[in-house]
């Protein structure tokens, strides 16, 4: 038997660090955005008795993983032990400690064996413990970092619907909302299981159950074609305004209709509305520039007119490149840079503006209790790099070299138009206005955002 232990302070108490465990969306919450993890059954919470069920990939395959929890004391343990799974045992124990009245230390205590016996013992030890203390020392942060930042942001729960919340930022969201003690209901296409806690909508044929939209404290949106699917033809660009467009108007005044509005709805842009600016600095109050995703962003704030001539405060969140290795910019850099033939792209010389994918939630939760914040809000963190130096920090966090730069004509090669905008054009934003209204950021270097997202 092999022992893993991890023990950190937490400034909160033990029973709400107990509580945000216990709340729905804590494994997804606390799953690194660099494993995959998919639930596939879930019966209970975390009680005697509670089940889950959940593939995870192991090499080429995926492999089954069920765990059922007991030993549940409230406010200061539980156990999981897994049922069926890669292991020949695991027992999992996580205990929440009183340090005062406003602390306490949690410990996350495994007890493991590997198949195959002494070889299983030899051979995998290593790479097993390895893997948990960079997977704990994220659960941990993650604990202590949300547990603060919903301290921030008291008050009474509130009863949000999220639009996109499948797509790589709504799937965050929806978590970190419900492990702070808020509810959430999603905004989806179809509900083959049932599920309540949804809301059935269809933007392209313009229907919404706007009943069940009645008394919702906000709605955040960030439903849309990815601008990055496919090469930009005239048929992919028409599909990604209207997917933009249409749903935001639905969704506006379909809210604006209500008898009982929301009183903010937050509705994701992108600082694409500002087109290739070079070198100049952009703040909220800068104009958009040119270009197809310039006007895109433009049209789809502009969507939300109805709702805010309605009373509802409405925030634009101008998102920059998110940085998570689950999705978007990041995870399609990941293959190239990780096998060392990663590099600067064109020049180089041209500004990212980036936001790590934890402060996109912190600024969300912002936006949705801030209510002295309206209209559009760069949701970037306050340092800007260039290509070039995105590239250096990058290699340095995975150790790897980056010897291989993308000319811009091989760029334009391979995406067309979409080259111009999305991978050349320069982008300098900073985030004024949340740091006006006190916004603190998690991770406001490029080294440390990386590192902790990829674990490194």
């Amino acid at each position: 038997m092999t022992e893993f232990v991890k023990r950190s302070r937490i400034d909160a108490p033990a029973e709400e660090v107990f509580r945000w465990h216990a709340r729905p969306g804590a494994l997804e919450r606390l799953t690194p955005p660099w494993t995959k993890l998919d639930v596939i059954e879930r019966t209970g919470g975390i009680e005697n008795g509670a089940r889950v069920a959940f593939k995870i990939p192991v090499g080429p395959i995926h492999v089954r993983w069920v765990a059922e929890h007991c030993d549940y004391a409230e406010g200061r343990q539980f156990r999981d032990v897994q049922v069926e799974g890669p292991f020949t045992r695991w027992e999992h124990t996580h205990r929440f400690e009183p340090d005062g009245a406003s602390a306490s230390y949690l410990e996350d205590r495994i007890v493991y064996e590997l198949p195959l016996g002494v070889l299983g013992r030899s051979v995998g030890d290593p790479f097993v413990h390895a893997m948990l203390e960079q997977m704990f020392a994220y659960r941990h942060a993650i604990t202590a970092q949300d547990l603060a930042v919903h301290a921030v942001y008291g008050g009474a729960p509130l009863h949000v619907a999220v639009t996109g919340a499948t797509g790589l930022v709504g799937s965050a969201l929806v978590p970190f909302l419900t492990t702070g003690g808020h509810r959430v209901t999603r905004l989806v296409r179809s509900n083959p299981k049932g599920d309540d806690g949804t809301v059935l909508w269809n933007p392209a044929t313009g229907s919404i159950d706007a009943a069940a939209l009645e008394g919702v404290d906000a709605v955040v949106h960030l439903a849309g074609e990815s601008v990055a699917g496919a090469r930009w033809t005239d048929t992919v660009k028409a599909r990604i305004l209207e997917s933009r467009t249409r749903g935001t108007t639905l969704l506006a005044e379909t809210l604006a209709r209500l008898r009982q509005p929301p009183q903010v709805l937050v509705s994701a842009s992108a600082i694409g509305y500002y087109g290739n600016r070079g070198d100049a600095v952009l703040r909220e109050d800068s104009a958009g520039g040119t270009g197809f995703l310039a006007a895109v962003c433009q049209e789809w704030e502009a969507a939300t007119q109805v709702a805010e001539a309605a009373g509802i405060r409405v925030v634009h969140l101008r998102v920059g490149i998110v940085l998570s290795p689950a999705g978007g910019a990041l995870k399609a850099m990941l293959v190239p840079f990780t096998l060392g033939a990663g590099g600067r792209i064109g020049s180089g010389t041209q500004y990212m503006s980036w936001i790590a994918i934890d402060d996109l939630l912190g600024a969300v939760l912002h936006a949705l209790r801030t209510e002295t914040l309206r209209g559009p809000v760069n949701a970037v963190a306050p340092n800007a790099v260039t290509n070039a130096e995105f590239t250096r920090v990058l290699g340095h966090v995975l150790r790897r070299p980056t010897l291989f730069p993308v000319p811009a004509v091989a760029a334009r090669l391979a995406f067309g138009e979409g080259a111009d905008e999305m991978l050349l054009a320069s982008t300098r934003v900073e985030p004024e206005r949340l740091q006006t209204t006190h916004y603190t950021f998690r991770h406001a270097e490029l080294k440390a955002a990386l590192r902790h997202v990829l674990g490194r």
